[in-house]
């Protein structure tokens, strides 16, 4: 089994949702859970920190350990306060999830600098900060574990929906994140990996109880991947219904980056037109009606 005793995890976005189904888990398993959430409306404005502590006095209810936090986690002061009071408080910080997701929905014709920003600040910037934050602690300990959350809607294109450019460039983001952390955490024992979770909640516009696609169905690979038990550094682990998936760009045989990536040689424009079909032999395949959603 998977054991979380004395192991402190701090979870963003951890009230309602995902992230409470993995404060849950992980409090099963005996973790100190920091509930962390802003507290924002359905339209993710505002901000009221008795939702966190409502979730947390919840968990303490039911018998798991936790605390709440609603600090401003857009900023990088705002993440070294919390992560600092962590430590102050506990000693140590072993995982960090970054939970914390907002959708909002702006034609790239209409798209504005702020909701922009509130997109970066919210997918890029809070765990950039909070991963820089606790990695002196989890490098001085010798063990951490980050995951970060993703989207299908920003890694196939199968599932782009229009209107979501801020969102889906910005979860992209968290894959590049992802993968610079995992090269730099491995001398350390920080395992940094990346969650795309599938689940009916108030990002979805779901109030009532789910009877599939639950958040409770997809928080085991969540708990893996911030468990002792984890290795691995550098997935994506797609969980939707129940079910897992792990999946990572990898290089393709026999390259010499960057002088032979081994594909189609062409002097001019009119040469790849001409090869296109062989340079990207999935456009064959996959060809996305114009304006089409799924």
């Amino acid at each position: 089994m998977l054991d979380f005793n004395q192991r402190i995890v701090l979870i963003t976005g951890a009230a309602r949702g995902i992230g409470l189904a993995y404060a849950r888990a992980l409090g099963a398993r005996g973790a100190h859970v920091i509930v962390h959430d802003a507290g924002t409306d359905g339209d993710g404005v505002g901000r009221d920190p008795d939702v966190a502590v409502a979730a947390a006095a919840m968990l303490q209810d039911a018998g798991y350990s936790a605390e709440p936090a609603s600090d401003v986690i857009e900023t990088r002061e705002g993440c070294r306060e919390l992560v600092a009071r962590i430590l102050a408080r506990h000693g140590r910080l072993d995982s960090v999830i970054h939970n914390a997701g907002w959708v909002g929905y702006q034609a790239i014709d209409t798209l504005t600098p702020d909701f922009l920003a509130r997109a970066t600040a919210i997918h890029l910037n809070a765990p950039a900060w909070l991963a820089q934050a606790a990695w002196p602690a989890m490098v001085a300990q010798g063990h951490g574990r980050i995951l970060l959350t993703t989207s299908d809607r920003a890694l196939y294109p199968q599932y782009a929906q229009a209107g979501l450019a801020a969102y889906a460039a910005t979860k992209m983001a968290a894959v590049g994140l992802m993968n610079a952390l995992a090269l730099e955490g491995a001398p350390h024992d920080i395992r940094v990996n990346a969650i795309s979770p599938v689940a009916k909640t108030r990002m979805w516009g779901v109030t009532e109880q789910p009877t599939e696609l639950t958040p409770d169905s997809v928080a085991p690979g969540a708990v893996f991947l911030v468990s002792d038990g984890c290795n691995d550094s550098g997935w994506i682990l797609r969980a939707s219904n129940g079910q897992f998936h792990a999946v990572r760009a990898s290089e393709a045989a026999d390259v010499d980056y960057p002088r032979d990536i081994r594909g189609v040689v062409a002097d001019s424009a009119e040469t790849v037109a001409s090869h296109w079909a062989e340079i990207a032999p999935v456009c064959a395949e996959y060809r996305q009606p114009q304006g089409a959603t799924r």
